[in-house]
């Protein structure tokens, strides 16, 4: 009896996760303070991230094909450097992720605040700084060119987006794009 009860109880929590996921996502497409994103846009990060995680993991851990420039620059500094980058990607990450979901917002407006006062798009950066951090740790060229793919990629459905708060925003969108960069975070105010 003692195994059957345990396998009911992992089922139900299972379901009862799969339930609360649901809500969740429900919630998030009855919000109309959310924008909305590319169609794609989610499925290829997964896929841009899988791929760059075999790529890296393979090539740094078992083929060393294109690990040339890991012997020329020590590891002391490779480590430290990664390590900066990745909690970076990581701050921005969760800050930017807690903004846009974590808070509903009444009136639907621009967010200026917190990261998105640094950047137009932490989220995105914060996943490209998460390949460069990994590529610190560990050169390889070959996760370098997914790195590439990935950075095309997140610009292209980045430019959809911002053709989707344009057309919902106007003026106050275009005028927070002027002031805010892409991608790189200005580090003084014009």
């Amino acid at each position: 009896m003692p195994y059957y009860s345990s396998l009911h109880k992992t089922g139900k929590r299972k379901g009862d996760r799969i339930i609360r996921k649901q809500k969740y996502q429900k919630r998030l497409k009855e919000r109309d303070d959310l924008s909305g994103e590319h169609t794609v846009g989610d499925a290829g990060q997964i896929l841009l991230a899988c791929l760059f995680a075999a790529v890296w993991i393979s090539d740094t851990f078992f083929l060393k094909y294109t690990t040339i420039l890991n012997t020329s620059i020590p590891l002391g500094l490779r480590i430290p450097f990664g390590a900066i980058v990745l909690i970076v990607s990581g701050y921005l990450s969760r800050k930017g992720l807690s903004i846009v979901f974590g808070e509903e917002r009444g009136t639907p407006h621009v967010i200026r605040k917190g990261v998105f006062h640094c950047v137009r798009h932490p989220i995105y950066l914060s996943e490209i700084l998460l390949y460069c951090g990994l590529l610190l740790l560990s050169i390889s060229l070959a996760g370098f060119v997914v790195l590439l793919m990935a950075i095309v990629f997140l610009h292209y459905i980045s430019r959809f987006e911002e053709r989707i708060l344009l057309a919902r925003f106007g003026e106050e969108y275009r005028k927070y794009m002027q002031e805010m960069p892409m991608w790189i975070p200005r580090l003084r105010k014009r």
